[in-house]
């Protein structure tokens, strides 16, 4: 592997964890990583999600579908969508704009407080996530909600086309919504800036989620500058899903991650472009048994934006 810098990426002193919240010198709580491993799959299989909406008290459901330059999410939404499914916008509600943080940065917490509560999340109420590819845009969705505190959040397995393959119904009613009163709180899951990310790359174990040929910098079709953290390791997303766009088994998905060295005990972070694929990649971490990984949310295209930081190319 090659490596081209100009200086090193300093940790922050003391960090030698994922950290989490607003403040990146705080280390995980034991407390709240004991809280996370004892929570239920974050996955939700069309069946079961059928059967909630047939209940007294169905969860709310957010569309999620969203494609990297478009068209819009909203456009598949109209055509069609999950009876009762509220369409959530991921540029604009779980993202800030693009800037000195990344392609995606995370949203400011007034923002997105205000969108969810208009969207009709409430905090006592369970929410389910979907999108029509592979579950990164929904899994930014759950991300988001999780690191903002609501406490029961799951992902549609298989997205939409898995709803479709089920015989689930679909609509092209937009549902009229309440506004309700979901107060964020930060802090709910770990979280990575720049250099706590380069420290876990020493420490720990940090997953570059994106194609290898990206990681290995052999072509970079997005941001403007190829190659990947130093001591990164690469465990495409891909490789969780099925040819049928599931999630595969927890051992399935636990015997990659071994190969990448994450394994219970391990200090685990990931990233990718710019923090929505990579949210999959927490997602699937979970269903695997290891949860508390934490998402470098500025992922690549904020590493970038700092000429110093080092590069390295090459497997």
């Amino acid at each position: 592997m090659r490596v081209a810098a100009t200086r090193s990426v300093r940790a922050a002193p003391g960090v030698s964890l994922p950290v989490s919240t607003d403040s990146f010198d705080r280390p995980i709580g034991s407390a709240r990583m004991a809280r996370m491993s004892h929570s239920p799959s974050p996955l939700i299989s069309a069946a079961e999600l059928a059967q909630l909406l047939r209940s007294p008290q169905p969860p709310l459901v957010l569309d999620v579908r969203f494609k990297l330059g478009g068209p819009p999410g909203r456009i598949d939404y109209d055509r069609g969508h999950i009876p009762g499914a509220v369409f959530c916008d991921l540029d604009t509600v779980l993202a800030a704009p693009p800037g000195e943080g990344g392609r995606h940065p995370l949203p400011d917490i007034d923002v997105f407080g205000a969108a969810m509560r208009a969207l009709g999340v409430r905090a006592d109420h369970p929410v389910v996530t979907y999108d029509g590819t592979d579950m990164s845009a929904a899994a930014r969705a759950w991300w988001c909600l999780r690191y903002f505190g609501h406490p029961a959040v799951s992902v549609l397995n298989g997205g939409y086309e898995a709803w479709q393959a089920s015989g689930g119904a679909s609509s092209v009613e937009a549902p009229e919504v309440q506004p309700a009163d979901f107060v964020p709180r930060p802090g709910g899951m770990p979280l990575l800036d720049a250099a706590s990310a380069a420290a876990l790359a020493s420490s720990g174990v940090l997953i570059d989620v994106r194609a290898p040929e990206r990681f290995r910098g052999n072509v970079e079709p997005i941001d403007p500058v190829a190659g990947h953290i130093p001591g990164a390791r690469n465990l495409p997303y891909a490789s969780n899903l099925t040819d049928q766009g599931l999630m595969r088994p927890a051992a399935e998905l636990s015997h990659g991650f071994a190969e990448v060295g994450a394994r219970e005990g391990s200090q685990i972070g990931t990233y990718c472009g710019s923090g929505v694929v990579a949210s999959g990649q927490v997602l699937a971490l979970e269903v695997a048994g290891l949860p508390g990984a934490a998402l470098y949310a500025g992922s690549w295209s904020d590493w970038i934006t700092d000429p110093d930081r080092p590069i390295a190319v090459g497997a």
